[in-house]
């Protein structure tokens, strides 16, 4: 009797752990979710220009997070001779602007203006981070490197929604950041 009773006392104590995480999973801010995976994603990282200390380090600048390569900064260029220093990509300082054998892509404003994603949707933006095609257009150009496409396709669903409702919630910031440029002899890509 006294197993049985052991058994019971378990079984409910599991049960009432898996309600509580349930509940405490139901009540989780997909905002508050959303920034913390663009942080641990290191959005950051490309989409926000930078502030650079006095010993070299870089920090995001807060004033213009996520708003993408500025306009008109300069940004690298790339050539096959660069091969023969085993210099696979180039950057500049704010490592928003990326050169290599594919052209020179810049990070975009990710901010809900209209110079950024205003006139995306959450399916347009789940459909890109799947497929790799910016907008999510099967006939629109590649999202090219360094965007980690490949890693945040492979979020769930709940995950990329959470990540949009954040960018969603941050302040609009008017940066039309530059239209990829294309490697020598290859033609322009479409917006």
């Amino acid at each position: 009797m006294r197993y049985v009773i052991l058994i019971a006392s378990v079984g409910l104590l599991l049960i009432g752990f898996g309600c509580q995480q349930q509940t405490q999973m139901a009540t989780v801010d997909p905002v508050a979710q959303g920034k913390y995976l663009a942080i641990i994603g290191g959005c950051h990282d490309c989409h926000s220009p930078k502030v650079f200390l006095p010993n070299g380090e870089l920090l995001p600048d807060s004033t213009r997070q996520l708003s993408g390569h500025p306009a008109n900064d300069p940004y690298p260029t790339w050539s096959p001779a660069d091969m023969q220093r085993h210099a696979i990509a180039l950057t500049n300082p704010h490592l928003s602007a990326w050169a290599g054998p594919w052209g020179v892509s810049f990070a975009i404003n990710l901010t809900p203006d209209s110079t950024g994603m205003a006139e995306w949707t959450e399916e347009a933006f789940m459909q890109a981070m799947r497929s790799g095609m910016h907008q999510g257009q099967p006939n629109g150009r590649p999202i090219l490197p360094p965007m980690p496409w490949q890693a945040i396709g492979q979020m769930t669903d709940g995950d990329i929604k959470a990540l949009w409702a954040y960018l969603r919630s941050i302040p609009p910031i008017s940066n039309q950041a530059p239209l990829p440029v294309p490697p020598a002899g290859a033609p322009m890509p479409v917006q």
